[in-house]
């Protein structure tokens, strides 16, 4: 992990995005509120459907047809991107901004070999030749320790393994030395010994490369490895926000407290047998969400307030935020 001191790269303020559905428009994620500086990684956890994702994919503008950015900004370096037409777009997504996608075989071309997809995106960025292209292709292969990357670069994506299609990935992503990654669940398709080595590859390379890192993981042990800073994702919301060190110390959300009761070896089912702690209940649906805080209709801790009026999002101590009403100290 490590302590950036450097000013945010990437800030997001007020990001409100909507899906058109049959009996019309919901929102998937409403008024988040983030920045990243260089050096530095933040974690954004949550469950599946939590909107996560959406805000990955709506900070590279690859939203899909029937989600629309409804509202906020994306400064990038200053510069805001949601305001840029599409040919300005194209010039940041690869060179200032990029994304490591959860599954390789569906996010590289099947008809091109691993070499020229790389070398591809570095001749739209860069003006070199295709020789000098070619060669940084195999560079970034090695970069990302590749086994034998001049024959790798020659290949199909169907011809490597997993762990090989995402460390190609992860090449393709680092091809034009962005100042922004994004790691979208990038270790689930992958076995528990590849996963941990991709893992430690990403977190070695933010570290020498000093980009700035957004991850997007359902995967608190993950979260635990790599995090500067963490934000927690509930029913398209955040619901707490803090370093690394202060959320596994004490979490304030009784959300975030039940994800860790989730996970062997952190919060209170620490102790060897222990059984892990569930979290009653489901997720509401994002078009029927409840009138007060989403998650009162799953906590233990619910007064009658919760269940009327949504919280708001307050710091509960320096550099620690939470939208509880009832957890006005640490768990």
């Amino acid at each position: 992990m490590n302590t950036a001191t450097h000013v945010p790269v990437l800030e997001v303020s007020g990001l409100d995005i909507e899906i058109r559905g049959v009996n019309g428009a919901f929102a998937v994620v409403s008024d988040m509120n983030f920045s990243v500086r260089a050096g530095e990684t933040l974690c954004i956890v949550g469950e599946s459907g939590c909107g996560k994702s959406m805000t990955a994919l709506s900070l590279l503008r690859l939203l899909p047809d029937a989600a629309t950015i409804a509202g906020g900004k994306v400064l990038i370096e200053g510069q805001d991107f949601l305001a840029m037409d599409q040919r300005q777009v194209e010039d940041f997504r690869g060179e200032k901004i990029a994304m490591i996608f959860q599954e390789p075989l569906t996010a590289l071309n099947p008809v091109l070999r691993i070499g020229e997809q790389i070398a591809e995106s570095v001749r739209q960025h860069r003006k070199c030749s295709r020789r000098e292209a070619d060669a940084r292709a195999v560079d970034v292969l090695r970069l990302v320790q590749m086994p034998d990357p001049e024959r790798r670069a020659s290949q199909f994506p169907h011809e490597l393994s997993g762990g090989m299609r995402q460390r190609a990935m992860i090449a393709l992503a680092l091809a034009c030395d962005p100042k922004i990654i994004i790691a979208d669940e990038p270790t689930t398709a992958l076995d528990v010994t590849i996963q941990a080595q991709i893992l430690g590859l990403i977190s070695d390379l933010q570290k020498r490369l000093g980009t700035a890192q957004i991850l997007i993981t359902h995967d608190l042990g993950v979260v635990s490895e790599v995090a500067d800073r963490v934000i927690v994702m509930y029913a398209g919301r955040k619901v707490e926000e803090a370093s690394i060190f202060d959320l596994f110390d004490r979490p304030f959300h009784p959300y975030t407290i039940g994800l860790m009761g989730a996970v062997p070896g952190a919060g209170a089912s620490s102790e060897a047998g222990d059984r892990l702690a569930d979290i009653p209940g489901t997720v509401p649906p994002l078009w029927n969400l409840p009138k007060g805080c989403a998650f009162a209709p799953r906590c233990p801790g619910a007064s009658a307030r919760c269940l009327e009026e949504r919280p708001p999002f307050e710091e509960k101590r320096p550099g620690h935020w939470a939208a509880c009403w009832e957890h006005d100290d640490a768990a």
